[in-house]
């Protein structure tokens, strides 16, 4: 089940702060550190390495106080009776101010108010100490990741002749070094669909038909939905996670754990993604609708003024990066939550703020590759493709991370 409610601006500004006011310190910062990656004006890639760094640094100071987990690689160690709630507070400053400079002044302002709620003294001291301590450990190890590696991407061109100038979003992403993958290609999938196959046909006429700008087929439930997943960016993904955080009963740490696992497979997922991206390096639908005649099918018709019902994201069609994520996010919930029943809830600032609901993990991936269908931007087989490869990775981070508490 799902469905799709318009709040005004106001009230869901209410909602999201009734629900931050009851929230713990590991979901109020995951509340802030979406807001400050999104007003960064981060690419989705980057903003996803941030929030990965940032929780992994929360967990480590979390787990190091409250000992609930076996103790990582790290080793990190804690006064007796440090503050948790100044160890996350720590910790998420101290990550965000390193890697999200341009937001020190919101960064800062949430640090303070986060801080006037834990009591002055040696726990407050103390817990301030190890979030330092964690986040310094968490940033050396992804230093070196990839990220930040030059990559001289080349179009493909014959001299003389122009080609679109906009350079395509991470090349470099494919060098990174991943947390739970052995390599950015353990999970490449084979290749697209050939242009002769059924598969082909079937996938190029229902994004023509559902995805254009001016389609009369796509329902209005679908181009809602379509709406809604134009949206990039990890916050919507996190609040989903946050659907699950802020059940009864959780405790901070097994909260951090989860922030944890989900931002590390959703980094993974993205740079599973692009590396099968810039491998195949295939055409998107507005490129192979207005060139059909090129296909070598009989049954795809050419459309030369087709348009997507978004603009088209700037790198390769294959496989799906917002069905990769929704997977791997998905695996991790449904392993979290099993067998409890409950709502996944989110809100997409791209449909008016639109919120929407579902009761089974399983119609939120389903709902996700189908938006992007509707889009204009995917072909179906890319959806399946991005959503297997995603459940592989977030199987990873189930593997690693949600083991029983001692």
């Amino acid at each position: 089940m799902n469905y799709t409610r318009k709040l005004p601006q106001i009230a869901l500004l209410i909602v999201t702060a009734c629900v931050a006011a009851r929230a713990d310190a590991v979901t109020e910062w995951n509340v802030r550190a979406c807001e400050i990656v999104t007003e960064s004006g981060l690419a989705t890639p980057p903003a996803n390495r941030v929030m990965a760094i940032m929780h992994t640094a929360v967990y480590e100071a979390a787990n190091a106080i409250t000992k609930r987990y076996a103790a990582s690689e790290l080793k990190l160690t804690a006064e007796p009776g440090a503050s948790v709630d100044a160890a996350i507070a720590s910790a998420s400053r101290t990550t965000l101010l390193k890697l999200v400079p341009s937001q020190q002044s919101a960064t800062e302002k949430a640090y303070q108010t986060a801080m006037a709620r834990v009591a002055d003294g040696p726990a407050k001291t103390d817990g301030v100490a190890v979030g330092e301590k964690a986040a310094a450990a968490v940033l050396a190890l992804r230093a070196d990741d990839g990220a930040a590696i030059f990559e001289a991407y080349r179009p493909y061109t014959v001299a003389g002749v122009y080609v679109p100038t906009v350079i395509p979003a991470v090349p470099q992403w494919p060098q990174r070094k991943p947390w739970l993958m052995t390599s950015p290609s353990e999970f490449r999938p084979g290749p697209p669909p050939k242009l002769t196959s059924e598969i082909w046909v079937r996938d190029y006429n229902e994004v023509k038909n559902l995805g254009g700008k001016d389609s009369t087929r796509r329902t209005p439930e679908q181009t809602e939905i379509a709406r809604f997943w134009e949206v990039t960016g990890p916050a919507v993904y996190q609040g989903i996670v946050r659907s699950v955080a802020g059940l009864p009963g959780r405790e901070i740490t097994q909260n951090a754990r989860l922030f944890m696992a989900t931002t590390q497979a959703a980094d993974d997922a993205l740079i599973a993604v692009f590396d099968a991206k810039y491998h195949y390096n295939f055409w998107r639908p507005i490129t192979a609708i207005r060139n059909a005649d090129m296909d070598g099918s009989d049954t795809t018709e050419r459309d030369p003024a087709w348009r997507p019902f978004i603009d088209t994201p700037m790198h390769p069609e294959y496989p799906c990066a917002h069905c990769i994520v929704s997977g791997a996010v998905g695996t991790v919930l449904q392993a979290e939550i099993r067998p409890a029943a409950v709502t996944l809830t989110t809100v997409s600032p791209t449909a008016g703020n639109a919120v929407r609901s579902w009761t089974k993990v399983e119609d939120f991936m389903q709902e996700v590759a189908n938006g992007r269908i509707y889009d204009g931007v995917h072909f179906r087989n890319s959806t399946e493709v991005g959503t297997a490869m995603g459940i592989q990775i977030g199987g990873l981070a189930v593997a690693k991370y949600l083991r029983p508490a001692k």
